[in-house]
């Protein structure tokens, strides 16, 4: 357990910087798109950086998307894992009370941005924007703003985003799959299954590891799924638990490599790319007239608190679940409220979404959504969270005194 909690906390404090980066990184890429050196934005995310062999023409943005964001799902699908063999998730009365928030979390704000957008171009799939919770940015505001408050609040809060990112994963799979090339298919599973085999072998050399990811990225590519699924097909794949004379695992072998990377380059690169969205007058007053932004905007706000925070008292007061030690409910919902804050997988969706709707005025419309949405429900979250902190300080603060006395 206590080697679980010291993995627990390396996780945190890399999401936490990570989730700093990134916010250097989104707000680099608003000031540089809305100063008078846009243009050079636009060309950078437009130029395209070819692998003619493989015939794969993407541009530097589409590389973020498709190939760095793989590897960030990679270390989703290794701390899934680890989440579920050995974690929080592993023990049933624990887990149940995340499991059912992340359900209500990504249930109600699609259910919600499918009411208000119905019927608008792309809301068949649109509805899928605000179901996800930004784990990297979520934990940084908490890290900055609810350190008073007991340490169950990240753990909750890292289990629920957890099995939040497996969902939004599952609705990536499911939504934007296009035509199947099954060849290419069976060529990803033949590597999955040779991955897969290695662990069971205990074989250690990357020169086995890396051309099967590889593989298994393009083989998805060209078979019609996202690729960066591939990254979680691999990490869930990953062996989580130590031999006898084994040191570390391979998973938290690989997430020690690559977490780093992927919370402090590839994420704030992906926001980089994304995030760069023109915010004159007439997005802004588009924001609260148009049905697809709101649809995005009530979803998180709405959807994310309600759902989180609803289903959890709900389950709490079934007796299905059980609230976290010290965690009272003023906390869960000041969780919940930053539960809404959606990022990463939010503007990846918006992108698959609505790439094919109109000129594109559509995708920017989304992303400025997700962006001032995450931003309110962050500064709402903080002042939430700096309320229950000073609470809890006054308590520990009386609890001090009355033994002194």
């Amino acid at each position: 357990m206590t080697q679980v909690r010291s993995e627990l906390t390396r996780y945190l404090r890399t999401e936490t910087v990570g989730g700093a980066i990134l916010l250097i990184a989104a707000a680099t890429a608003l000031l540089w798109v809305n100063s008078p050196w846009g243009d050079s934005y636009v060309t950078l995310t437009e130029t395209v950086l070819p692998i003619k062999p493989l015939h794969l023409e993407l541009t530097l943005a589409n590389w973020t998307k498709d190939g760095l964001l793989a590897l960030f799902f990679f270390v989703a699908g290794l701390e899934l894992k680890r989440e579920l063999v050995v974690g929080e998730l592993a023990d049933p009365k624990r887990a149940a009370l995340p499991i059912i928030a992340a359900v209500g979390g990504v249930v109600t704000p699609a259910l919600i941005a499918f009411a208000v957008g119905f019927g608008t171009p792309g809301m068949d799939r649109a509805w899928a924007i605000p179901v996800a919770t930004d784990i990297a940015f979520a934990l940084a505001v908490l890290a900055m703003t609810g350190s008073r408050i007991p340490a169950s609040a990240r753990v909750f809060l890292l289990s629920l985003a957890v099995v939040d990112d497996l969902l939004a994963i599952l609705v990536i799979a499911v939504l934007f799959t296009t035509s199947l090339a099954l060849l290419w298919l069976l060529i990803a599973a033949a590597c999955f299954a040779g991955w897969a085999l290695a662990q069971w072998k205990r074989v250690r050399t990357p020169l086995v590891y890396v051309p099967l990811a590889l593989a298994a990225w393009y083989a998805l590519h060209e078979a019609g799924i996202h690729p960066t699924l591939a990254g979680v097909v691999l990490g869930l794949l990953t062996r989580v638990k130590t031999d006898a004379g084994e040191d570390e695992a391979p998973a938290t072998r690989l997430e020690h490599m690559f977490q780093p990377i992927s919370a402090g380059l590839c994420v704030p690169l992906f926001a980089l790319f994304a995030s760069g969205v023109p915010l004159d007058g007439k997005v802004f007053g588009q924001l609260f007239s148009d049905r697809l932004a709101l649809s995005v905007i009530l979803g998180l706000l709405l959807g994310k608190t309600i759902g989180i925070f609803g289903i959890s008292w709900l389950a709490i007061r079934l007796g299905i679940a059980t609230r976290p030690a010290s965690l009272g409910y003023r906390d869960m919902f000041a969780l919940s409220v930053l539960g809404a804050i959606g990022f990463t997988v939010s503007l990846l969706v918006a992108e698959l979404a609505l790439a094919d709707v109109g000129d594109g005025s559509a995708v920017e419309l989304a992303k400025a959504a997700v962006l001032v949405t995450s931003m309110a429900a962050s500064l709402a979250g903080s002042a939430l969270l700096l309320r229950r902190g000073r609470v809890h300080q006054a308590r520990r603060e009386a609890r001090a005194l009355e033994r002194e006395e």
